[in-house]
Formats: C-alpha cells, structure tokens, sequence
C-alpha cells in the first residue's frame, strides 16, 4: 500500500519518469529494510558526534558507548519523602521501591499531581542522583547551609526536612518564584531565607558551616529526561560554563567558617566539570582538602566512588533498578590555617 500510494504521488506531482525510480527504491526497502535497520548504532546516531567524542576521550569506547545506550531508555520517576521515616509507608501508597540511597522509584509515566501526598507536601520529585549531595554533610540540624544556585529547590527541601536553617540563593527571579512555590506546599518555607543573587559574588553576613554548590553545567548527565539538552550545547557552552563554575566555587569555599564542609555537584557528564574542576581548585588552595566519600554515605553504591574518594555517577549504572542520571559531587574541608 505504501509504495502504491508513493508512485501515484509520484505521478501526482508531475514526476511521471521517476515512478519507476520509486517504486523500485521502495520495494528494495521492503527487501532489504529490516537488515539495514538491524546495522546500524542508535546510540551513536542519537548522540551528537562533538559530544560523543568527548566522552570517548575521557572514559573510553565501551563506556562512550554505554552511556550513549543508557541515554535512549526513558528515565523512571523517583521521589524524595519529608520524613524518611515514612519511607517504607509512602513506597506502599506510592506503589514505588524503596532504593538503599534513600529515593522511592516508581515507573515513570502518569499524572504526578494527581498522586497521593503530593497536594499535601509529603514528597518532590528529584533523581535519585540528585539526592545524593544534601545527605553528605551528616547531622545538620538546627545549622546554616546556604544552598548556591538552588533553584528549582530539591536539594533547598532536603536540607530543609533535614533540619538545617537554609539560605537558598539564585540568580534567577523566575526559578526562586517556583522555588518559593514548592517549599510553600513542601510547608518547609519556614525553614527557608531565599535570595536573588548571584552565587560567584553574593556573601552571607557571617561565615556558615556548610555551603551546597549545586553548579550551573552542561546538564549531559540528564539526557534520558532532556534529550533536547544534547542538540541545545555546544562545546563553546562548556567553555564558558567551566568559567563560571570555578568563580561560583570559590566563592562558596571563602563563605565557609574554618572547619566549614562545601559539597560541590554538576548533573555532567564530562571531568572538566567535575574531577578536573575539583583537582585545580584544591591545588591552587592551600586550605583545602577533599573529604572522601564512603559508599555507605550513599547507600552502598560503590561503584560510583572515585579512587579520589569524590562520586562519579554515569547513566548505566544501577541499570537493572532502571539507571541515575549522570552526576559529580565533591567534598571538600576548610582547614584553619
């Protein structure tokens, strides 16, 4: 049916001499299709060649590759709960599994407002990759954590639910409104002061203990979400935002009081963002030391731990449970020197 009507289009359009042309590319379609389909490499073809490149050349062919496959799944919903002692609970009404990093997963797909707790602010959506910086400082009750570049809020609730007296800085007034508005059916706005600053300059009036720097990056590390984002950089993109990133950094370590904790973070997929970042800074800072990470501090995941003691998260990984995006975090101490 499909080639007859392709040659009558043929003839239709004036092009009466190519309907021989037509009907015989199309039939070898029909003959052939199917193993020409099988030869080729989605993953490659659905990864722009710049980007593919990059990480070939940080992680290797096979890795590359897989990280190009793991972007072609669709992601599953994972959900952060107020009161982790609930987990267990809301798993059951939620329909949703319990992962060891602290996240419920359920399969994406659905209206989420429309799912119990969520009017009620009982839980967010957030990567389960993503809940994974905020649960590094240990106990924080009752502490001053500025959260730099916070919007849209995740990790600004987390911290909140955790106890801590947040300050929540970002640049843009339209991400803090619906900051603002999340931590408002959260009920955790309380617990909350919102400023609209620019996180590589703005200071707090004292010294805080705890600084969370989730940094403005390239975002490759979200592709099963934002499929978009691969097509909208550019490695200029990634040049500029390395820039930013280190200038946002060392602004987030000068506000620690000494003995302070920074947890740094990026949602990319390449080291100059993440590792690399992170080496330079600590070389070029005296006062500075990285804080390894265990796996138990992030629910036994132990192949994301680096042999630097930092978290490298690639898409792949936690595969059979349905993936994380891919992700970066860092910790890092201020000595009294």
């Amino acid at each position: 049916a499909s080639v007859d009507t392709s040659v009558r289009m043929t003839e239709a359009a004036g092009m009466e001499r190519q309907k021989g042309f037509v009907n015989g590319l199309l039939r070898t379609i029909i003959r052939t299709g199917r193993d020409m389909v099988s030869l080729q490499d989605p993953a490659r073809l659905n990864t722009p060649e710049w980007l593919l490149k990059l990480w070939i050349a940080e992680y290797g062919l096979k890795t590359a590759a897989d990280i190009a496959t793991a972007n072609m799944a669709e992601a599953p919903l994972d959900i952060s709960v107020k009161d982790q002692s609930t987990m267990k609970s809301w798993a059951d009404i939620l329909e949703a599994t319990c992962l060891p990093s602290g996240s419920l997963r359920r399969p994406s797909g659905g209206n989420i407002t429309s799912l119990e707790g969520f009017d009620d602010g009982m839980w967010w959506v957030q990567d389960a990759s993503a809940a994974l910086p905020a649960q590094l400082f240990g106990d924080i009750e009752g502490k001053a954590v500025v959260d730099l570049c916070a919007a849209p809020g995740g990790k600004t609730a987390q911290l909140a639910a955790m106890g801590a007296n947040v300050i929540a800085v970002d640049r843009s007034a339209q991400r803090m409104k619906r900051l603002a508005e999340n931590l408002e059916r959260l009920r955790l706005n309380e617990r909350v002061q919102t400023f609209i600053a620019d996180g590589s300059v703005w200071r707090p009036r004292d010294p805080v203990p705890y600084v969370l720097c989730d940094a403005p990056c390239s975002a490759t590390g979200t592709l099963r979400r934002h499929p978009d984002v691969a097509y909208l950089k550019a490695p200029r993109d990634i040049e500029s935002l390395i820039e930013v990133q280190k200038r946002i950094l060392r602004n987030a370590f000068e506000m620690l009081s000494p003995g302070g904790v920074l947890v740094y973070c990026t949602c990319s997929l390449q080291k100059v963002e993440g590792e690399h970042q992170i080496t330079s800074f600590i070389e070029q800072t005296p006062n500075a030391i990285r804080l390894a990470i265990s796996p138990e501090e992030i629910g036994g995941l132990s192949e994301c731990i680096t042999e630097h003691g930092d978290v490298r998260i690639l898409p792949y990984m936690q595969a059979a449970s349905g993936g994380m995006d891919g992700f970066f975090i860092a910790r890092i101490k201020k000595m009294d020197i």
